[in-house]
């Protein structure tokens, strides 16, 4: 019995390339940086019965109007925001996705992007580098402290609750504001909740992790940034789309908050004349918040284990819309 064809739009790992080929015939687009242009991906989708994606990749209802066999939609990624999910259950296409897998890696980049932003450490590696260093001066590079500030976390999921437990090690009080109040959070962590305004107005850090969802959609924008202290940091390891940039750049540049940290943006990749970029109090990554070895072959792994089950006619292990699967 001939196997079924899938879609993968970008290299991954061998361990979880070889989970895919027991299962079926694979065409990979074979390219570390370079997305599969969308005239490949459509061409190569029309007998496809699968696709295994990522973050990057637009699987929207002109991709699945173009794939009559596709049978299960399988993304390397905890959030699929970039996935017409509405479009795939009206058609009883599972989404799969990869949560938990990546908590602690991206927890670690979160709270090593507020440090760095803290203490200005791109900054001084690059004043080292352009020789700009001439003496020890009393105030060169001076930045707020971490230990003992008081760091607001905007949503406290799996990650959030990561971060914070990463903050209690620091000695920081920690407040979070979240759809629904996490009591045994609070009693563990000695976490406090508050309304957003309220968690803005008191932080000295605040912290995004809120899911991309039409009702996060530029949640900080510039009434939020107003309310946060001139001397507060603004770090973002969710999803672009929940800034306003534009309200963000004005922030810094009229120094409303201190700095920014984000390792998103709401176009990726953004352009090196992004104007975020061009501001010195920012540091801003390439979005590598689960970019771990271990963790980056754990998600394909469980993308391909996804695409997998889909194939075959069983429930993903993680699912981004069970209603599929009610009769």
């Amino acid at each position: 019995m001939d196997k079924p064809k899938v879609v993968i739009t970008r290299r991954i790992p061998d361990e979880a390339l070889e989970i895919v080929r027991k299962h079926a015939e694979a065409y990979l687009w074979d390219s570390e940086e370079q997305p599969i242009p969308r005239e490949v991906l459509l061409q190569e989708i029309r007998d496809a019965a699968g696709i295994l994606a990522n973050v990057s990749d637009r699987i929207d209802k002109a991709i699945f109007e173009g794939a009559p066999r596709l049978r299960v939609v399988s993304t390397m990624a905890v959030g699929y925001d970039n996935i017409d999910t509405a479009e795939a259950t009206n058609r009883k296409i599972p989404v799969g996705h990869t949560p938990g897998v990546l908590t602690e890696t991206t927890a670690d980049l979160t709270f090593a992007l507020l440090m760095a932003t803290a203490r200005r450490i791109v900054e001084a590696a690059d004043f080292l580098r352009d020789g700009k260093w001439k003496s020890w001066a009393p105030m060169l590079l001076t930045g707020p402290d971490v230990y003992g500030a008081t760091i607001g976390i905007i949503g406290m999921g799996r990650i959030g609750e990561a971060v914070a437990k990463r903050a209690a090690g620091f000695g920081m009080k920690i407040l979070y504001h979240n759809r629904t109040r996490r009591h045994e959070i609070e009693e563990r962590l000695n976490a406090q909740y508050r309304s957003l305004e309220n968690l803005l107005r008191e932080s000295d850090f605040v912290v995004l992790l809120a899911p991309s969802t039409p009702e996060t959609y530029r949640m900080m924008g510039r009434k939020e940034f107003d309310m946060m202290k001139p001397s507060a940091i603004f770090i973002n390891t969710s999803r672009g789309q929940n800034v306003d940039e534009r309200a963000l750049y004005e922030a810094l540049k009229d120094n409303k908050i201190w700095a920014a940290g984000i390792d998103v943006f709401e176009h990726e990749p953004a352009p090196p004349d992004h104007p975020l970029l061009s501001l010195p109090n920012i540091t801003a990554l390439p979005h590598i918040g689960s970019a771990s070895i271990a963790t980056r072959t754990a998600m394909a792994v469980l993308a391909a284990k996804n695409l997998a089950a889909g194939l075959a006619g069983e429930k993903l292990l993680f699912c981004a819309n069970p209603i599929v699967y009610n009769d």
